[in-house]
């Protein structure tokens, strides 16, 4: 016999289901076919209570263990908003200001550039306008290596800047890490720690992580897939204590649900208490680096923006003439989407085990339609996206390959390309003459090492052994008067490659 409180709790149940239509689980069951996503988990809020939490497939392809609403998943960038929320707990507790410079709480911190040095504020380490390029210093922390968070600090100081301070939007990673180092020196907690005790524990997310490790201790975790040579299959996860900060929260559509719902009631608690003040909420939620609208593709008209920008962990954007506070993203085998409309106190997350946005925006956006009064075929629409980048990015390396001089050849004898190289920021490369070919080893990232395919007068291309990495890259050398090599600049192949492959900010010289 079932206690009262079960069949309360079934019948609550059943009256917020009624709120998404009848087809939405076979909706979702028609995105993971048409996408090739083994497993989602969807949660979506209304007016302060749970809709839906639910997950859909399943955590391993070839299994049937299903995804569950406590199935946890990498959110990746998502984890941004945490980062965000808990420098602004700080602000309402008045340990810092969102305008103290850096440097007064972190003096050891350094940039290039000593007047960006002096003046970055708080508020800056957050919203991507530095002057690094895009993902600047991202291969310090991914793929897998053998840098500490020391070394990335020390390493960090060299990265030159793109642009100048303040002037230009530019996505990076690295300065969240910095975030995290100051909430430590503020607060004598770890970054992990103070998540955990003044979040998770706070909000209820009890079965919530923060590495991919720990979610796979706890047991109920999602395998991470990618597509490998056509084929969908597992890989192997990204997970560094180093970037915790920037991407490596791992939750569920149960606890995602909780967090969503006190974002969208202004910070409050269900006991009455704030995990912040709605004046914060407000900050984090206002643009501080102004984005440029541009148009979007025809099958994505209803997408069209009339503003967008970031603002302090969160992106910030219009949607069918209603404000949208939103995020996606991305590690290897996940994808993610929180998005939540304030003014009509919505809000949907959409976290998948394969690298395939179609599939978020297909689900997150039919959600929130559903909440509008408006009808689209987003399934269609992303999978007519997908299939001209694919072809798009085909056509890219196939005339690559029609384009290079197949007769040209190296400059020197294949010997004097060997040695090590070394880039001021990244580290040591070194390259070794074996059976007769070119052998690229980036020295602090082990999955980073493979065979150089000569490709036209002094450029090769470097094909990684491990085939995950997905990223396979131009190196170009060039010579000296004397014919002696002056430096080796990288580039990826594919235009497909995740730009947190910066081989573009190499410039690796030879090491005498």
């Amino acid at each position: 016999m079932r206690s009262v409180t079960a069949i309360v709790l079934m019948i609550c149940s059943f009256v917020n289901a009624q709120q998404m239509p009848k087809d939405f689980d076979a909706n979702v069951e028609k995105v993971l076919k048409t996408f090739n996503v083994p497993g989602v988990a969807v949660a979506i809020v209304k007016d302060g209570k749970v809709v839906l939490a639910k997950g859909y497939g399943v955590k391993t392809i070839g299994t049937n263990d299903r995804v569950d609403s406590k199935t946890n998943f990498s959110i990746a960038s998502n984890t941004k908003a945490f980062v965000g929320t808990s420098l602004g707990i700080l602000v309402d507790e008045g340990k810092i200001k969102w305008n103290d410079r850096v440097v007064d709480h972190l003096p050891w911190f350094q940039l290039s550039d000593p007047y960006v040095t002096k003046e970055m504020r708080v508020i800056d380490l957050l919203v991507h306008r530095s002057g690094l390029s895009l993902g600047a210093g991202d291969l310090l922390i991914w793929p897998t290596n053998t840098y500490n968070q020391k070394d990335v600090v020390k390493r960090f100081k060299n990265i030159p800047l793109s642009t100048s301070f303040r002037s230009t939007y530019a996505y990076d990673n690295i300065l969240y890490l910095i975030a995290g180092e100051l909430i430590e020196a503020v607060t004598g907690m770890t970054w992990d720690t103070f998540v955990r005790t003044r979040i998770y524990q706070r909000l209820g997310m009890n079965n919530s992580a923060l590495t991919f490790a720990e979610a796979v201790r706890n047991g109920n975790s999602a395998t991470p897939h990618g597509e490998i040579n056509g084929i969908v299959r597992p890989v192997a996860a990204s997970d560094s204590a180093k970037t915790n900060p920037a991407a490596t929260v791992n939750t569920n559509a149960e606890d995602i649900a909780k967090w969503m719902i006190c974002q969208l009631d202004s910070g409050k608690l269900s006991d009455g208490t704030t995990l912040v003040t709605p004046a914060t909420v407000r900050t984090l939620w206002s643009v501080v680096t102004p984005l440029p609208v541009s148009k979007v593709a025809k099958e994505l008209a209803p997408l069209q923006p009339n503003f967008a920008g970031y603002g302090a962990g969160f992106s910030l954007r219009d949607y069918r003439g209603k404000k949208l506070v939103w995020h996606t993203g991305g590690l290897s085998g996940f994808v993610s989407l929180v998005a939540m409309i304030p003014e009509l106190r919505a809000g949907v997350a959409v976290f998948t085990n394969q690298e395939e946005s179609g599939a978020l925006y297909s689900i997150g956006w039919r959600v929130l339609d559903q909440y509008l009064n408006a009808n689209y075929d987003w399934i269609s629409a992303y999978k007519t996206i997908k299939d001209r980048t694919d072809s798009t990015n085909n056509a890219a390396e196939a005339k690559s390959a029609v384009s290079r001089d197949s007769l040209s050849t190296p400059s020197l004898p294949l010997a004097k390309y060997a040695g090590k190289y070394n880039d001021v920021w990244y580290g040591d490369v070194r390259i070794d003459l074996k059976d007769g070919k070119l052998f690229m080893q980036m020295l602090p990232t082990p999955s980073l090492g493979g065979y150089m395919e000569h490709y036209q007068y002094n450029t090769f291309i470097v094909r990684w052994s491990d085939p995950e990495m997905r990223a396979d890259a131009f190196a170009t050398f060039s010579m000296n008067p004397d014919g002696t090599i002056e430096l080796i600049k990288m580039k990826a192949v594919s235009p497909a490659t995740d730009f947190s492959f910066d081989f573009h900010d190499l410039l690796l010289k030879p090491v005498k």
